[in-house]
């Protein structure tokens, strides 16, 4: 069975609870739901929408480089965006920061999240054996 590493990285908020930003095992890593918080934990709760959503995928996308991984590894997505109303936003959002890539994806609209926040990311990846994990702000432990 393969073994888990903890995957952190300064490039995105860190844990405001008991779980890590993201776990790889084996090639999989599964990254947490991510906040529109930003690295050094200022919350966005009352910016737009689009601002809330670029901080999340950017969020998400940090956590994913740091384990070696791009946008092109991403296999699944799943978004909870407050309102239906939001998802063309979302969608516009979402494509320019993902640009080709395609994940399988989910979008729950629901009714509030956490802290009055907007949107919440969480990804699955699948990272080639040999990608570099790291860099500089970035570890995998």
């Amino acid at each position: 069975m393969p073994k888990s590493m903890t995957v952190n990285t300064d490039r995105a908020p860190s844990p405001a609870g008991h779980y890590s930003q993201a776990k790889l095992v084996g090639q999989h890593l599964y990254i947490s739901g991510q906040l529109p918080i930003r690295p050094g934990g200022e919350a966005l709760p009352d910016d737009s929408f689009e601002t809330q959503a670029v901080q999340a995928l950017d969020n998400l996308l940090a956590i994913l480089e740091a384990a070696g991984g791009t946008p092109a590894d991403l296999v699944r997505v799943t978004a909870y965006i407050v309102g239906v109303a939001n998802w063309p936003r979302f969608n516009q959002v979402y494509s320019a920061r993902l640009g080709d890539s395609r994940p399988a994806r989910t979008v729950v609209p629901v009714p509030e999240l956490h802290y009055g926040y907007l949107v919440e990311v969480d990804a699955i990846a699948v990272i080639a054996s040999d990608a570099p994990a790291g860099g500089a702000g970035n570890s995998a432990v």
